[in-house]
């Protein structure tokens, strides 16, 4: 029977969500977390304007449909030359939901003419605890760096091998994926609400 519900379709990042708070929640295993596709919930529309708020909409959602705290996070890559895009609308900048391919191909080709000194780009994360009586909890990181002109990596997902962070000399696709989960910016928004993750299931 699952205790805690994650707003996620996506196995790979349900897998990364769980190997980072799983250090902080002692007497939870596995089995105890289960994903919204895991336990047929229907995914929102999600409708916000800002990666809270998307994050929010997911958790709250979920939250009501299975009576179980949720988590939910919403992330993307900002481009500082694009103004912050693709922002939000980073998993669908190619058209449609998960093309993670042919949205980390579109933005290359975008940036292609510009030059080094002008490719920084950082990767932005909101991470939310949502309880069935709506009572919510918002963190918030980022992760700065630079998009590289190929990718690189078979590590990761999404945008994950055009991305280098600052400090590395590797993408994020070629980091381990303990590494990438110390610095990353969901590792990071992850960590901070852990501490209100084990205190909502002890409750």
């Amino acid at each position: 029977m699952a205790r805690l519900a994650i707003a996620t379709h996506n196995a790979h990042k349900v897998d990364e969500i769980w190997a980072i708070l799983a250090p902080s929640l002692s007497g939870l295993t596995r089995e105890d977390v289960a994903s919204a596709k895991e336990l047929g919930a229907p995914s929102p529309v999600e409708d916000g304007t800002t990666f809270a708020e998307n994050a929010l909409i997911k958790a709250h959602a979920l939250a009501a449909a299975t009576g179980l705290p949720a988590i939910a996070d919403d992330s993307g890559i900002g481009v500082d030359i694009m103004g912050g895009a693709p922002g939000i609308f980073s998993a669908l900048w190619s058209g449609a939901h998960g093309q993670d391919q042919e949205n980390l191909e579109l933005l290359l080709a975008q940036m292609a003419d510009i030059p080094d000194q002008h490719r920084g780009a950082e990767f932005v994360c909101a991470a939310v605890l949502v309880m069935p009586d709506g009572r919510e909890q918002v963190c918030r990181s980022i992760l700065r760096g630079e998009l590289l002109r190929a990718p690189a990596g078979e590590g990761g997902f999404g945008y994950d091998p055009i991305f280098r962070a600052q400090g590395e000399s590797v993408s994020n696709a070629e980091l381990t994926a303990e590494r990438k989960n110390q610095i990353s910016h969901r590792g990071k928004a992850f960590r901070a609400l852990a501490p209100h993750v084990a205190e909502a299931l002890r409750a």
